[in-house]
């Protein structure tokens, strides 16, 4: 397999697997840290035959990437915080309506504007649960660079494979960090593409789920199929409906065809968790510092693992279940927030493992001396 060598930024990463997973629209609109992806994908979409728009704000370019999927092009918007939250309602109707597209959210600073330059993890619980009502999501998160353009690809194919809003959820330093990456040529990547209907169906139904399997297949608007698409919840002919048992047919075909499918979806790094009775859970840039402190720790005799969520939501149920049957006994959940995703973690433990937070929400990464000092803070008090 050939390779390219390269030294590139974390949003310039972003752009280059989202053209390589097949993105041909992107709209948005520039907002701190995520602003380089809308640089560069002006730059380099028309140099594909793609298309560049920029909004007048959050709203309408969320608006614009569904209108562009339902005509058939996979689309891609970046924002940060701010522009995150106005997205919301127009997710929701991806979600309801099934129309594949990626979003990226570029963590910092919050609430309000925030710190516009400075990292965060704040968004965990607002990509799970921003738009309102029952709905089905993925979201992943990178750690390296290399992983922003291996996972912008994947974030396209999850999207496409199950007709479903994929969020890429970065924070400004591994958005902003520059490192040496070797990018597969364009034909050595795994490209998925949304299941189309055969053309010639008669009485085309837009979320019928013809083979079983939960996904509909999609026709685009321009393919000369007729179908109707609305944000009110509607039967398999699109159409909206009042219907207490269509409601819970789709609303349950929704969320099975996540749920039915973590084994695909779900994915986890795992380091020296075998015999380790402290476990750090972390995600994105923090789980480079707590990667850092796991092996200092390893030097000086303690045993201590790591597990790195690269899927945030579904959650990784099945790893901490794993950490259950192992060694563990304490879990520390390293997150630069409030605390967000420790609840799940807890939730998920069900009182089997003892678990702790790290948290630190003034701008600053989590270093890892301070991951090295709760470690033995919790031996300590083992």
């Amino acid at each position: 397999m050939s390779k390219r060598t390269m030294l590139m930024q974390g949003n310039e990463a972003c752009v280059e697997g989202a053209i390589a997973a097949g993105m041909r629209f992107y709209a948005g609109y520039p907002i701190t840290p995520s602003t380089e992806i809308a640089e560069l994908s002006a730059a380099k979409l028309p140099k594909v035959g793609g298309k560049f728009i920029q909004m007048e704000d959050e709203i309408a370019s969320m608006g614009a990437v569904i209108g562009a999927s339902l005509a058939g092009l996979k689309a891609m918007t970046a924002t940060s915080g701010p522009g995150f939250s106005l997205k919301q309602e127009n997710i929701g109707f991806a979600c309801l309506t099934e129309v594949p597209c990626v979003i990226v959210n570029v963590q910092r600073g919050g609430p309000s504007t925030g710190l516009p330059t400075l990292p965060a993890q704040g968004d965990v619980m607002q990509a799970r649960w921003g738009t309102h009502g029952d709905h089905p999501i993925i979201v992943i998160s990178p750690s390296t660079v290399k992983e922003v353009y291996d996972m912008t690809i994947r974030a396209f194919n999850l999207s496409e494979k199950y007709r479903v809003p994929c969020i890429l959820l970065m924070d400004e330093v591994v958005a902003h960090r520059r490192e040496k990456v070797e990018l597969p040529e364009k034909l050595d990547v795994e490209i998925i593409n949304r299941k189309k209907p055969d053309p010639t169906i008669l009485d085309y139904k837009p979320y019928k789920d013809y083979d079983g399997d939960g996904i509909p297949p999609m026709a685009c608007f321009g393919d000369g199929i007729p179908f109707h698409v609305t944000g009110l919840i509607h039967d398999e002919s699109g159409f909206p409906s009042t219907s207490p048992a269509v409601t819970e047919k789709i609303l349950s075909r929704l969320m099975s065809k996540i749920y039915n499918n973590l084994d695909d979806i779900v994915d986890y790094e795992m380091l020296y968790t075998d015999d380790a009775d402290t476990v750090i859970v972390t995600f994105g840039a923090t789980a480079r510092s707590a990667t850092r402190a796991v092996k200092l720790l390893r030097q000086e005799g303690l045993k201590v693992g790591m597990l790195r969520l690269k899927t945030i939501w579904p959650f990784a149920h099945k790893a901490i279940d794993k950490l259950k049957q192992g060694k563990a006994k304490s879990l520390i959940v390293a997150e630069m927030n409030y605390g967000q995703l420790i609840e799940t973690v807890k939730a998920s433990a069900e009182g089997t493992l003892k678990v702790y937070g790290l948290n630190k929400y003034n701008g600053e990464l989590i270093t890892p001396q301070e991951i090295m000092d709760k470690v033995r803070e919790v031996a300590a008090n083992a």
